[in-house]
């Protein structure tokens, strides 16, 4: 069968950088976050169940708007429990037939890149292994305040509605700290991948 790793951190950690280098090693990615954005656009299977569990003033143009949902769930963990119990149940159906049509094209590993991977820090056991990417707190907020433009307060938000990476490492196989020096950090990924193609 087909060996699954999960990917995972918290927002602004490098978790993106490190799916795209294992994608230059050939090793497919699944992106649970573009399943779940894809799940929600008109006529994805989590559409009318968001629309119906938080109310039209989040659509735009009859779209579901992420930023007006977003500023709902960040700040409100019973809102957020709601909206992953609808997304995430679909989203994992979406990651296994992707593995399985992965299998039957020869594929032989594939990583699944979730930030809600090991969540009460044991790893699903599904997973082959797991990858964790860290950082400091200080330094994913000033990734985020950049590179999603959105104000300090916002990131800090962001930061907190994620459960603690630190829970994660007693259930990672890798643990790969992103602080800063990029080469040193990609350096640290290819090694993963040779022992994953290995």
């Amino acid at each position: 069968m087909i060996r699954i790793y999960g990917l995972t951190g918290g927002t602004g950690s490098g978790k993106t950088i490190a799916a795209n280098r294992f994608e230059q090693h050939g090793i497919c990615v699944i992106d649970a976050d573009k399943a779940g954005h894809q799940l929600l656009e008109p006529g994805g299977g989590a559409y009318q169940q968001v629309v119906e569990q938080f109310g039209s003033d989040i659509l735009t143009n009859g779209r579901i708007d992420r930023g007006k949902l977003g500023q709902l769930v960040f700040g409100d963990e019973a809102a957020r429990k709601k909206l992953n119990a609808i997304v995430h149940p679909l989203v994992f159906q979406v990651i296994s037939r992707r593995c399985a049509e992965l299998y039957r094209e020869g594929h032989r590993a594939v990583i699944v890149d979730a930030a809600l991977l090991a969540e009460n820090g044991v790893r699903e056991k599904w997973l082959d292994g797991l990858i964790l990417v860290t950082a400091p707190r200080e330094v994913r907020a000033a990734r985020l305040v950049a590179g999603r433009l959105i104000t300090p307060e916002q990131a800090q938000q962001r930061i907190e509605a994620q459960s603690d990476p630190d829970q994660k490492r007693a259930a990672a196989d890798w643990v790969v700290e992103n602080g800063g020096d990029i080469e040193a950090f990609l350096a640290k990924i290819d090694a993963i991948a040779g022992e994953i193609h290995a």
